[in-house]
C-alpha cells in the first residue's frame, strides 16, 4: 500500500514539473539579429517570435524535445532540447539558396502580391460581421475578471535593498512569467464576478456585479479602474484597438496590408478545426503596431486564437512591454465566441532589456452564453447606485461556483502574503506615502479627516503675494453619504485670511438627490473662464507663476454663499437648481469694478442670482456610490447647459438679467491618426449688468497651456454679453515624426491647434461701467469686429513628459500690447 502511494505521489511530482522553457536570440550567417522568426516547440502549436533584436522566451506546461525555428528565405531550423530549462541560447539561420532573390533580406517584407496570407485575411474582412455577438439582436453571458501587479526582474540586489529590509518573507512568492521569462513578485490581486448583458439594436450593454474580492487593499477600485481604463474591451476585427488612450492598427484590420508583414506558416487542426497559422510583423518601426500570429479556421475564417505584441520602438511612454492573447471557443460550426482574453504589461521607466517595472495583468474569461432574450430599454439606463457590502464579501463556496478559471500557487500567496505585509510599520507609511501622492490628501487614521489638497498649500499673484492655504475634508470612506470641506488662507501682501466651508449629502441613492452648500471669502481670477463654477469652493485661477506675461492684478474679492439641489434620473444625466448670493468688488487699486447707478458710482456689486443646469455626459464610467464618485474614463463627451436669472428685488440686489450658456467638448479618436478634441461654447445676457457680471473672454498670462482659453490674450483684453468660441486641437501622436528618419527615435508628439471668439457688447452695459474712476483706463471691448482668434503648433512628449506649444496671434494684431506670438508649456505623464 505504502509503495503504491510512493508511485502515485512520484507520477504527480512529475505531472505537476512537466515544463518546459526556453530563451535565446536568433542570429543569421552575418551575427545579424533576425526580427519577428518563428519560434515553436516542434509538433505543437505553441509557438511565438523573437522580436525585434531577435530574442524569444517560450514556455509550456508540457514537456517538448524539439525546438523549430524559421523565418521565410532561410532554412528552417530542429534543435533538440536537452534539458526542460533552456536559457540564452544562441541560434544561427542560414539562407535559403532558392529563396534568395525573392526576399530582401534587410528589411523582411513581403510582397503583397500573390501572397496566400493575405487572400485569407481578405476574406476574414469578408466573414467577420458573421462571426461573434454582433449577429444576434441580444446577449447575455458570465464575466469573470482577475487583475494584477507585480515586481519585475526580481534580483540579489533587489531583495537587499533598504526599501525591502524586514520585508524579505515577501520574496518567497516570486517566479517566472511564462510571456517573457523574468522573474516577478506579485504584489496585488483583485477578482470580479459579473453578468453582461447586450442589445444590438439599442446599442446598449450594461454589467453587474455579482462579486468582488481583492488582497486587501480597501481603495482597489481606484487601481481597478485604472487598469480597466488602459485595457478597454476590444475587438480583433476592428480597425483600430486602443489602449492607454492610443490606436494600434489590428493586425486583422482593413489598413492592415500597408501596415503589416503577413506570412502564411502552417496549419493543424484545433478542436477539429483545420485552420492557418499567419505570423505578421510591422513593415515600419514607432508606429503603433503589433507583431504576433493567429490561428484562423478554414471554412469560416473566424479567428481561434491570437496573439499581439507591441512592438518596442512604437511611440508610447513607460511601458516596455504590451502582450494580449484571446482565444475563441466554437460552438457550432459557424459561432466562434471569445473564451478567454489575456492582457500584461510591463511599466517601465526605461525600454531597457534588464530595467526593472511593474506588471499589470488583467485576464478574462466568458462562459454561460445566451441569445435573444430581450429586456426592456428602462433595465440598461437604470443605473444601481447602491453600495451592496455582500457583493465585497462573498465566501470560499461563491468563488468556487463563479471562478471560471482556478488561483495558481502565486496567486493564492498573494492573499496570504499581503495579509501578513499589511501588519509591518514600513509596508504601511510606503502605503501612505503613495496614496497621498495619488489623493493630494494626507490621511488621519485616528479621526475620519483628510489634509489637502496638498498641491495647493502654496500661491503667488500681485494682490496676496505669498499663499498659504490649509484644507481638509471629512473622509470616512470612498462610499460617504455626505461630506463637509473647508480651507483657510492667508496672504502675506494684502495682510488678509481668507476661507470656504461646504457641505454635500446624498439624499436618496437611486435618484442620486444631492444637497448641497457653503460659503467662500476669497481672491479669485474671473476672467479666466466663461463658465460660472459651480463649486462653492472655488478653482484657483487667482495664483499665478512669479514670472508672466503680464501683471496678474486684475483680481477681485468674492463672497459668495450658494446652495442646489441635484439629481441623476438617468444614467450620466444631472439636474441641478442652484441660488447664490454673492458680492463682487475690486481686490487691487489698479483695477476697478466701479459702476454708474442714478445715486452715483458704486463699487461693490451684490447680486441674488438662481440658475437651472443640465449636465450631460454619454458615454462616461464613474467609480463609488457614495456622494462623490471618480471618473473611470476620459473619452466620453461633455454638455453642459445653463440658464441663469438675478433678480434685484431680493436680498437688496443690483441688478435684473437673465444668461444663457450652453457648452458641448467632445473628444475624437481618429484610428490611426491621432486625438481631436472640440470645444464649443456660446451665450448671451439679456439684460443690463455691469463688468463683474459679464462674460469675459479668457486669457492666460501664464507661461503655462491651459485648454480653452487664449494664450495671446490678456485678462480682460475682451469683455462681451453675447459670445459664441470655439476651441479645436488636435494630437497625431508622433504620426508625422515617426515617418522622419532623424526625429524618429527621439518619439516627439505633434499636436495642432485652433481657436476663436466672437462676440458682442452693448452700448447700455458699455455705459454702466464706463466710470472716469477706473484706474488702468480699462477699455470694454469686445470681438465684434471680426472674429479673434490664435493657432498653435506643439511638440509633446519632450523628456516623456514635457510638452511645448508655439501660439500665434491671428487677429486684432493692433490692440495696443498686443502679444502677436508666445511659447507656452506643460508637464504630465502621458503614455
Amino acid at each position: 500500500m505504502k509503495l503504491k502511494l510512493l508511485c502515485v505521489f512520484l507520477f504527480g511530482l512529475g505531472v505537476a514539473m512537466a515544463q518546459t522553457k526556453v530563451s535565446g536570440h536568433v542570429f543569421d550567417e552575418y551575427n545579424q539579429p533576425i526580427s519577428f522568426a518563428n519560434v515553436i516547440f516542434q509538433g505543437s502549436t505553441e509557438g511565438t517570435i523573437t522580436n525585434e533584436n531577435g530574442k524569444f522566451y517560450l514556455e509550456s506546461d508540457q514537456t517538448w524535445s524539439e525546438l523549430s525555428i524559421s523565418f521565410i528565405g532561410y532554412e528552417t531550423l530542429i534543435v533538440p532540447l536537452a534539458k526542460k530549462v533552456n536559457y540564452n541560447l544562441e541560434f544561427v539561420l542560414k539562407e535559403e539558396a532558392a529563396q534568395l532573390d525573392a526576399v530582401v533580406l534587410t528589411t523582411g517584407k513581403q510582397s503583397k502580391k500573390n501572397n496566400p496570407a493575405i487572400d485569407i485575411l481578405r476574406k476574414i474582412w469578408k466573414h467577420k460581421r458573421k462571426n461573434g455577438l454582433k449577429q444576434f439582436k441580444q446577449y447575455e453571458f458570465d464575466k469573470y475578471e482577475k487583475v494584477e501587479f507585480d515586481i519585475n526582474t526580481i534580483d540579489s540586489a533587489l531583495i537587499k535593498s533598504r526599501l525591502f529590509r524586514g520585508m524579505e518573507f515577501v520574496f518567497e512568492e516570486v517566479d517566472t512569467s511564462s510571456v517573457t521569462g523574468k522573474t516577478y513578485l506579485p504584489m496585488f490581486i483583485n477578482e470580479a464576478a459579473s453578468k453582461v448583458y447586450g442589445d444590438n439594436t439599442l446599442n446598449k450593454t450594461k454589467e453587474v456585479l455579482k462579486g468582488n474580492k481583492n488582497s486587501g487593499f480597501s481603495d482597489n477600485q481606484v487601481i481597478i479602474d485604472f487598469v480597466d481604463d488602459l485595457y478597454s474591451d476590444f475587438s480583433v476585427y476592428d480597425n483600430y484597438l486602443k489602449f492607454f488612450d492610443k490606436s494600434f492598427v489590428s493586425p486583422l484590420s482593413r489598413t492592415g496590408i500597408n501596415t503589416y508583414n503577413y506570412v502564411l506558416a502552417d496549419s493543424a487542426y484545433i478542436d477539429n478545426k483545420l485552420c492557418f497559422n499567419i505570423i505578421y510583423y510591422p513593415r515600419r518601426k514607432n508606429e503603433l503596431t503589433f507583431k504576433g500570429d493567429f490561428w484562423v479556421a478554414d471554412t469560416t475564417y473566424a479567428v481561434k486564437e491570437i496573439n499581439l505584441q507591441a512592438s518596442k520602438s512604437a511611440n508610447i511612454n513607460w511601458v516596455k512591454e504590451i502582450y494580449i492573447e484571446q482565444e475563441f471557443d466554437v460552438l457550432n460550426d459557424s459561432l466562434f465566441l471569445v473564451k478567454r482574453d489575456y492582457m500584461m504589461s510591463d511599466f517601465s521607466f526605461s525600454k531597457k532589456e534588464k530595467s526593472r517595472g511593474i506588471y499589470g495583468k488583467r485576464t478574462t474569461l466568458y462562459d454561460n452564453y445566451k441569445f435573444n432574450i430581450p429586456k426592456d430599454k428602462k433595465f440598461y439606463d437604470k443605473e444601481v447606485y447602491n453600495y451592496d457590502k455582500d457583493v465585497y464579501d462573498r465566501d470560499d463556496k461563491f468563488w468556487e461556483e463563479n471562478r471560471l478559471e482556478a488561483l495558481n500557487k502565486d496567486e493564492k500567496g498573494v492573499y496570504k502574503m499581503l495579509d501578513t505585509l499589511k501588519t509591518v510599520k514600513k509596508f504601511k507609511r510606503l502605503y501612505n506615502l503613495g496614496s497621498i501622492l495619488s489623493s493630494g490628501y494626507i490621511e488621519f487614521n485616528t479621526l475620519p479627516l483628510d489634509y489637502g489638497p496638498i498641491f495647493s498649500s502654496f500661491g503667488f499673484n500681485e494682490v496676496e503675494g505669498l499663499r498659504l492655504r490649509a484644507g481638509g475634508r471629512t473622509y470616512f470612506g470612498r462610499n460617504d453619504l455626505w461630506r463637509l470641506e473647508g480651507f483657510l488662507a492667508y496672504g502675506f501682501k494684502d495682510d488678509k485670511f481668507k476661507y470656504g466651508i461646504s457641505g454635500k449629502w446624498l439624499i436618496d441613492k437611486k435618484s442620486r438627490l444631492i444637497v448641497s452648500g457653503g460659503n467662500r471669502r476669497d481672491v479669485e481670477q474671473i476672467g479666466a473662464s466663461l463658465t460660472t463654477s459651480t463649486d462653492v469652493l472655488g478653482r484657483s485661477l487667482a495664483s499665478s507663476a512669479v514670472v508672466g506675461t503680464g501683471s496678474n492684478d486684475k483680481l477681485t474679492s468674492i463672497n459668495l454663499t450658494s446652495f442646489a439641489v441635484e439629481a441623476e434620473p438617468l444614467r450620466n444625466l444631472i439636474f441641478r437648481l442652484g441660488a447664490n448670493y454673492r458680492t463682487l468688488e475690486s481686490a487691487s487699486p489698479t483695477f476697478s469694478l466701479d459702476f454708474n447707478t442714478p445715486n452715483g458710482i458704486e463699487s461693490e456689486i451684490k447680486q441674488f442670482e438662481t440658475s437651472a443646469s443640465l449636465f450631460y455626459f454619454p458615454g462616461r464610467k464613474t467609480t463609488g456610490f457614495g456622494v462623490e464618485r471618480m471618473d473611470a474614463n476620459d473619452d466620453f463627451a461633455r454638455v453642459f447647459a445653463q440658464v441663469s436669472r438675478g433678480d434685484k428685488s431680493l436680498f437688496n440686489s443690483g441688478f435684473d438679467y437673465t444668461k444663457v450658456q450652453f457648452s458641448y467638448v467632445q473628444p475624437w479618436q481618429l484610428g490611426g491618426f491621432g486625438r481631436l478634441t472640440t470645444s464649443i461654447e456660446a451665450g448671451k445676457t439679456f439684460g443690463e449688468v455691469p463688468l463683474g457680471l459679464l462674460s469675459v473672454i479668457p486669457g492666460n498670462q501664464s507661461y503655462f497651456s491651459i485648454y480653452n482659453t487664449f494664450s495671446q490674450l490678456d485678462f480682460y483684453e475682451f469683455v462681451s454679453d453675447t459670445y459664441t468660441s470655439f476651441h479645436f486641437e488636435h494630437n497625431f501622436n508622433g504620426r508625422i515624426f515617426s515617418r522622419i528618419p532623424l526625429l524618429r527615435k527621439l518619439n516627439l508628439r505633434e499636436i495642432v491647434s485652433v481657436r476663436g471668439v466672437w462676440g458682442e457688447l452693448s452700448d447700455e452695459n458699455i455705459a454702466l461701467s464706463n466710470v472716469p474712476s477706473n484706474p488702468a483706463n480699462l477699455q470694454l471691448v469686445a470681438p465684434s469686429d471680426k472674429l479673434y482668434y490664435e493657432y498653435g503648433l506643439g511638440i509633446g512628449n519632450i523628456f516623456k513628459v514635457f510638452r511645448l506649444d508655439f501660439n500665434f496671434r491671428g487677429s486684432y494684431l493692433d490692440n495696443p500690447g498686443a502679444r502677436k506670438f508666445g511659447i507656452t508649456g506643460s508637464f504630465g505623464f502621458n503614455f
